[in-house]
């Protein structure tokens, strides 16, 4: 099984908890929660995903082992977007796909209408896309993992 590594990391008053497995010269592919769940939720798929991505999941804040410092942080859509911003911005992120439901489906949406060139794939419905390869087409994760890359 693929070690999964845990960390934190503080971006403005929130330690963001978060989960990271895979070889950072691999495609970034960002998984993102929804409600009363955490990063935990993802413990399955990320051995599956390991050897072609570099995976990272974040616990929202709110959710798992993440913590909000003081009382003045706005639980809305938008401030959870601008700490995920903020957190990404801070790993160094350059262009990611995103594996998203529910709570984190308006975040992704967010995020890609802030900036859509550092998304790495097309943006369709609920389903995640990714690119694996410039060279390669895209495909959804949920047939990437069924079938594999495309040939």
């Amino acid at each position: 099984m693929a070690a999964v590594r845990h960390s934190t990391l503080k971006v403005g008053p929130v330690n963001v908890f978060y989960r990271e497995a895979g070889l950072e010269g691999n495609p970034v592919l960002l998984l993102l929660h929804g409600f009363a769940n955490s990063s935990h939720y993802f413990r399955h798929l990320m051995p599956l995903l390991v050897s072609r991505f570099h995976l990272i999941a974040p616990d929202l804040p709110l959710f798992g082992f993440t913590k909000v410092d003081g009382e003045s942080y706005r639980y809305t859509f938008a401030q959870l977007t601008e700490t995920t911003q903020a957190f990404v911005d801070a790993l160094r992120l350059g262009r990611f796909a995103m594996y998203v439901f529910d709570y984190g489906a308006p975040i992704r949406f967010n995020l890609a209408v802030a900036d859509p060139s550092r998304i790495t794939g097309p943006f369709r419905g609920l389903e995640s896309w990714v690119c694996p390869r410039d060279s390669e087409p895209c495909v959804t994760v949920t047939r990437w993992m069924q079938f594999g890359s495309p040939k």
